[in-house]
């Protein structure tokens, strides 16, 4: 979700406001996503990279992040929506942490949309502490080497049991992955806008599932040929 420090700055106001305004998009996109029924939406929203900004900033994105989780609570429920998040959650501040399991368990039976938040989340420490577990595993005699597959290796990702991201969409022209679910997207159709995240809302959101629509997944494979 980028473009909310520069979507600020155009405007001559402080970033935090772009962050403010970026939680409303996340509102919208959500209950967008969830009436059009997508199955998983998940939201890059505070990268493991991210705890380098200011003091100042992440302490304004940690109660932003403590608020949305107490105001939008009801929106998940009424929508049937199920939430859960991935990464280091235990880095948060223990606030935070209450409201993010609240809001699991709250809605941990809902059968529609899972809304999954990506909270102190980088792709490649993900798939080191999977290693790790997975030696630990092999160690103590619970895996063996020749046992362990693709599928055996994913088990141990944070993402274990959800589905593979069919698209990713990038916000403000950004043109790389950003350390972001870097397993999981390898056949993940990417979508760029120079659209800012805080102007992001359902009319952008429909542009990039046309765009999806139109494209042909091969995963590897070669295009039948029509007679």
């Amino acid at each position: 979700m980028d473009g909310n420090g520069r979507w600020a700055r155009e405007r001559g106001l402080p970033r935090i406001m772009g962050h403010r305004q970026g939680a409303q998009s996340v509102r919208a996109v959500t209950k967008a996503c969830a009436r059009k029924g997508v199955r998983q939406l998940t939201l890059y929203a505070f990268s493991t990279e991210n705890w380098k900004r200011p003091a100042s900033e992440v302490s304004f994105l940690m109660r932003l992040l403590k608020r949305f989780l107490v105001q939008e609570r009801e929106e998940i429920l009424e929508n049937n929506i199920r939430f859960t998040t991935i990464g280091h959650e235990e880095d948060l501040p223990e606030p935070v942490q209450a409201e993010l399991r609240e809001t699991k368990r709250l809605s941990r039976d809902n059968t529609g949309m899972v809304l999954c938040l990506a909270l102190s989340y980088g792709a490649r420490r993900e798939i080191a502490d999977a290693a790790r577990k997975l030696a630990l595993d092999v160690k103590a005699g619970k895996r063996t080497a020749k046992s362990i597959t693709e599928e055996v290796f994913a088990e141990y990702l944070d993402t274990a049991g959800m589905p593979d991201p069919d698209l990713v969409i990038r916000t403000a022209g950004e043109l790389r992955l950003s350390n972001f679910l870097l397993w999981q997207a390898s056949y993940a159709e990417i979508y760029v806008t120079e659209v800012r995240w805080p102007d992001f809302r359902e009319a952008e959101l429909d542009k990039a599932l046309a765009a999806y629509a139109r494209r042909q997944r091969r995963f590897g494979a070669v295009e039948p040929r029509t007679l």
